[in-house]
């Protein structure tokens, strides 16, 4: 079983950076037969689709490390992964016309803090990405429960049915497989928050808000405050 889920995902991320590849092909043999063509413009929409394919490679390693669980972890505070990502984030925000929402107690969790800051980044950048053309809001909140940390990330935007929410975390389905709506480029960046989550032994809830937007809801094993904490 373990070979055959390592094919699939090999083909499918052969699938994946097919595409940067070609469009690469393509410009080139475009500025090959017009040799009076503006290299400046070839050269900054070669560079954009190479950083595209970067990013589309580290994630799908990122995919592929978070299957195999190979990760140190540590005692986390989830709030402050959450700052941080909405901190990184609030140009793009700000940029769109949004408006990014932050609350929440100190949420201690134990994981990879690379992981769930990848995590956390990923959430708000979809939130942000797939939102409303403008005035849109962003919601970021963690809180703690008997036995679980919370992180929730809202968003304002289309109203989407269950069946697209369903689809949302699905990494490769393409064409008329994925039902086409804006969240269509969502998949990847889902599919690796889905992995992190359940290397952590968490879950994942995506939920249509009846407003218009999605609702993220990721619970992740609580860690028990020690004596050491008040140190």
């Amino acid at each position: 079983a373990h070979v055959a889920e390592q094919q699939r995902f090999a083909a499918n991320a052969s699938h994946e950076l097919r595409t940067p590849l070609a469009i690469t092909q393509t410009l080139l043999d475009v500025a090959r037969k017009d040799r009076n063509r503006d290299t400046g413009e070839l050269v900054d929409r070669l560079h954009a689709v190479n950083t595209r394919a970067i990013d589309l490679t580290e994630a799908l390693l990122l995919l592929s490390r978070t299957d195999q669980r190979s990760f140190t972890r540590e005692h986390i505070d989830l709030s402050l992964i959450a700052e941080e990502a909405t901190e990184t984030l609030l140009p793009l925000a700000e940029n769109r016309g949004l408006t990014i929402e932050t609350s929440g107690d100190r949420t201690p969790t134990i994981g990879s803090h690379a992981l769930l800051l990848q995590l956390s980044t990923n959430l708000v950048h979809n939130a942000i990405v797939h939102n409303l053309p403008e005035q849109g809001t962003v919601w970021v909140t963690t809180s703690v429960h008997p036995e679980s940390a919370v992180l929730t990330v809202e968003n304002t935007g289309e109203k989407l049915t269950p069946q697209v929410v369903a689809a949302l975390a699905e990494p490769f389905l393409r064409g008329t497989e994925r039902i086409r709506t804006d969240h269509a480029g969502a998949g990847l960046g889902l599919a690796i928050v889905k992995s992190i989550i359940q290397a952590h032994d968490g879950t994942l809830t995506l939920t249509p808000r009846a407003a218009g937007g999605l609702r993220v809801t990721v619970q992740l094993p609580v860690r028990h405050r020690t004596p050491a904490d008040d140190d």
